[in-house]
């Protein structure tokens, strides 16, 4: 069973960065395209961002403009720039395949934006 580690998340001022890291456990991550997703208390889940294998990139207009994917195969992660913060942007974060999630989830990582 793959493994998905997610890391990186934290307390930040609105306007702030953060940089979100997801490890998976297989050298097969390089055949799938991988998402981002967030659930935000009482709410679903939601994809934010995907990239493919070839790497293109796609983005929920919620974040689109903000958030960057990206993925280093050699290292099997994935990785969410997120810039200018917002407090809505508060959630649990988790990484799993795209658009379809195959593997089981991870623990995820909170970002929590607040002054």
């Amino acid at each position: 069973q793959v493994q998905l580690v997610e890391s990186g998340g934290g307390l930040v001022q609105p306007g702030g960065s953060l940089k979100l890291s997801c490890a998976a456990s297989t050298s097969a991550f390089r055949f799938y395209g991988m998402g981002w997703y967030r659930q935000a208390p009482g709410k679903q889940r939601e994809r934010v961002a995907d990239i493919t294998i070839g790497g293109n990139e796609k983005y929920s207009d919620s974040v689109k403009g903000r958030f960057t994917i990206s993925r280093d195969d050699a290292k099997n992660t994935v990785y969410l720039q997120m810039n200018s913060l917002k407090p809505e942007d508060t959630a649990v974060y988790y990484c799993n395949t795209a658009p379809g999630q195959l593997w089981r989830w991870g623990q995820g990582t909170q970002v929590t934006v607040s002054s």
